[in-house]
Parts: structure tokens; C-alpha cells; sequence
């Protein structure tokens, strides 16, 4: 039988969890990463190279070692394989900038409150949390989660198949960094993507538009899901990162609006962080339960069982789930 003694071990590391936290973004800010990965690795060379002192490099790459991002032989560091993929800004599938919106202080703020954030049943933050509109989060979010975004958005072209399906009409509401839009318009040639967000955050997806060369394609429409038209005529409506928001009923009214944009057949797209039935399983759909309930008043990481209700109930006759590897969200997809 296994050793089940109590250890006060899981205590010890959550209680100092920010701190891990604040290492890995002390790196990512003086990028030691890429250094270390250019060839500078000792840590009077990587003083130097990042503008720090000796003795903070090595404290920091220390740490990052029993981390597990750095490795370490004698006095020279070298990067561990995530490390190696995901925070050297040379790599492709560079996703440092996640922490702009990860570790904001907005963020930050609403966990701050989290033990009202449950007495209360949603965010002790004033505005009902970060879901205000034109908030200055979200332009955070555009910039530093397209990275990650766009591994995810690659993946969902693929499960829509839109390679040998292409979409003629794509409406991305609360568009964001706009990548799942684009993404699409880069792999369906004719396709033309309309993109719904605040002013200010717009403007970040048009750049990624240009930069994607598809902006002749990509146009955008200012103002909040709820109150702008939408048009109508559209082969797909995605829903990415948005309904977890917001209560059921809210959701509802959102996919009823986006049946209403779409023509026969058409397909209303949600990327969610989707727990199973017992609610404590994936890990990452799981917790991100508590998050909703710190940064919104009404939001939640929803069952497919509940996210199916929702859809059937604004006029969907059929929705599947579909995974997104190696991303922890999944599809939710509805036909008109």
C-alpha cells in the first residue's frame, strides 16, 4: 500500500507559489533565456549581457534551475527543452508575453480579493472585475496571449477543416488579438473575417492582420457583443475565450444572437476550458473555475453538458466538443 502520510509539503509550495511566479517573470523581463540560449552562459557573462548584477544572475538562474527551466553544469547554465521552445524569443513557439496579461495588475488585483470574491459568489473587484468595457486589460491580452492564442487557433482550423471546407464569411466577436480570425483567413484564401471588439484593442488585431497579409481581407467592427449589429450571412461565428464571462443566461443570449448571424448550416465556434462532470478534472479546466470567480461576476468554467443546454436553448440542433492539443481548451461547435 502506498505511503499516504501527511506532508506539509503541497502547503509550503502553495503559499509560495508567487514567488515562482515572480522568478519566472524576472527572466522573462531580462530575457535571460534568449541569452543563455545565444551562447551566454555563465553568470558574470550574463550580468553583463542582461544589465544585472552577478550575484542576482546567478541567485536567478539558480532558481530556475530547481524550477526545472534552466540546467546547470559547473558554473554554466544552459536551457531545459520548455525553456528551450517556449521562452527563447529566437524560437518560433516563443510565448514569454504571456505574463503581460498573466501577471497584470489587474489580474493580480482580483486574487488579491479572492477571499470575498467567495463569500460573494463573484469578483470583489469594483465594475464587476476586468469584464468592463474599453478596460485597459484586454489590450494586455491581445498583445501578450497572441502566441499562445495562435497555437490554439491553428489547431481549431484543423478541427474545422477548413482546408477543404473553407468559410466564405468568418465573424470573430470579442476578437482580441484577432489570431483565430486570421488564422482561419490565412489557411481559407477567399475568406473575408469581421472582427468585434473594444477601439483600442481592435487596433492590435489589425496590426496582426497586416502582419499575417491578410488585412485585405480583415475588417472590424468597434463596440461591445451586446449592443453592436452583427450582421448577418455568416458561415461561422467564433466565440473564442468568451463565454466562460459571463452566467447562463448571458450566454444564451450571445449564441442566440450569433444563430441569428449565421446562414443554414452555419457553425457558432466557442474555445472554453471545459471541466468534466466531476468538476475537478482536467487540472486546468478545473481551476479555471476559481478564476472566472475572481475576475467576473458571473462567469464559470462550464460542463459540455451545461455549454450543450445553452446552445440547444438558443437554437442549435446539434454541437459537438472537440479537443485542441497540445492546448487544454476544447471546441464547442453548434450547427444552425
Amino acid at each position: 500500500m502506498a505511503d499516504t502520510q501527511p506532508s506539509p509539503e503541497i502547503v509550503f509550495e502553495t503559499f509560495t507559489a508567487f514567488q515562482r511566479t515572480a522568478t519566472l517573470k524576472a527572466a522573462v523581463d531580462l530575457d535571460v533565456f534568449t541569452a543563455i540560449g545565444e551562447g551566454t552562459v555563465t553568470p558574470a557573462a550574463l550580468a553583463t549581457r542582461v544589465g544585472a548584477s552577478e550575484r542576482g544572475v546567478r541567485s536567478l538562474c539558480d532558481a530556475l534551475v530547481v524550477l526545472g527551466l534552466l540546467t546547470k553544469a559547473g558554473s554554466r547554465y544552459g536551457l531545459g527543452p520548455d525553456a528551450s521552445v517556449f521562452l527563447d524569443r529566437r524560437s518560433p513557439a516563443y510565448i514569454g508575453t504571456i505574463g503581460r496579461f498573466l501577471t497584470s495588475r489587474w489580474v493580480v488585483e482580483c486574487f488579491e480579493h479572492l477571499t470575498e470574491a467567495v463569500r460573494r459568489g463573484g469578483t470583489a473587484v469594483e465594475d464587476q472585475g476586468l469584464l468592463v468595457a474599453d478596460h485597459p486589460v484586454w489590450v494586455e491580452f491581445a498583445r501578450g496571449m497572441a502566441p499562445l492564442a495562435g497555437m490554439t487557433a491553428a489547431a481549431l482550423a484543423g478541427v474545422l477543416d477548413v482546408d477543404h471546407a473553407p468559410p466564405r464569411r468568418v465573424l470573430d466577436i470579442a476578437a482580441g488579438h484577432g489570431l483565430f480570425g486570421i488564422t482561419l483567413a490565412r489557411h481559407a484564401e477567399q475568406a473575408e473575417v469581421v472582427a468585434l471588439d473594444a477601439r483600442d484593442v481592435l487596433a492590435v488585431a489589425r496590426e496582426n492582420a497586416a502582419a499575417a497579409r491578410v488585412a485585405g481581407r480583415f475588417r472590424t467592427i468597434e463596440g461591445s457583443a451586446f449592443t453592436a449589429d452583427w450582421g448577418t450571412g455568416y458561415d461561422l461565428v467564433l466565440l473564442t475565450n468568451f463565454l466562460h464571462g459571463f452566467d447562463p443566461p448571458t450566454c444564451e443570449t450571445l449564441l442566440a444572437k450569433a444563430h441569428q448571424a449565421l446562414v443554414p448550416g452555419g457553425r457558432a465556434v466557442a474555445v472554453e476550458f471545459v471541466p468534466d462532470e466531476d468538476r475537478v478534472s482536467p487540472p486546468d479546466a478545473a481551476l479555471f473555475s476559481l478564476t472566472m470567480l475572481a475576475t467576473t461576476s458571473g462567469g464559470d468554467a462550464y460542463t459540455f453538458a451545461e455549454l450543450e443546454a445553452m446552445y440547444r436553448r438558443a437554437g442549435f440542433a446539434a454541437v459537438q466538443l472537440c479537443a485542441l492539443p497540445p492546448s487544454p481548451q476544447q471546441a464547442v461547435i453548434g450547427r444552425a
